[in-house]
């Protein structure tokens, strides 16, 4: 918990705020992250969380948009080919969350300088 002046926050609410994530998000990003020597695909993930594969291919954009997850492409022997999956290490993704982190608090800090 983090306790903020008037409020706690859990870790988890701060990430998900910060980086705009959704609870299906952050599954997903928290299982990749548990995972991250294998890579899993959408079929796979959606096995693991029990979600719909509509849900996890919605997450999985979501956060390789983000550029949270990276993914390499892996070519089926009858053709086509599927998404691995794989997050991006817990310290960049530390990384990105205190970068946002910094950049809220200055804003807040340009407001109270306004503020009358």
């Amino acid at each position: 918990m983090i306790d903020f002046a008037c409020k706690e926050f859990k870790i988890e609410d701060v990430i998900k705020c910060a980086l705009n994530l959704t609870r299906a998000d952050l599954k997903v990003m928290k299982i990749l992250l548990n995972n991250r020597g294998e890579g899993m695909s959408t079929d796979s993930l959606s096995q693991t969380l029990d979600f719909d594969i509509s849900t996890v291919q919605r997450s999985v954009k979501k956060l390789y948009d983000k550029e949270i997850l990276r993914r390499i492409q892996q070519n089926l022997d009858g053709g086509g080919y599927v998404f691995i999956y794989r997050a991006r290490s817990k310290p960049e993704i530390k990384e990105l969350i205190m970068d946002i982190v910094r950049t809220w608090a200055e804003m807040v800090g340009k407001e109270l300088e306004e503020w009358d």
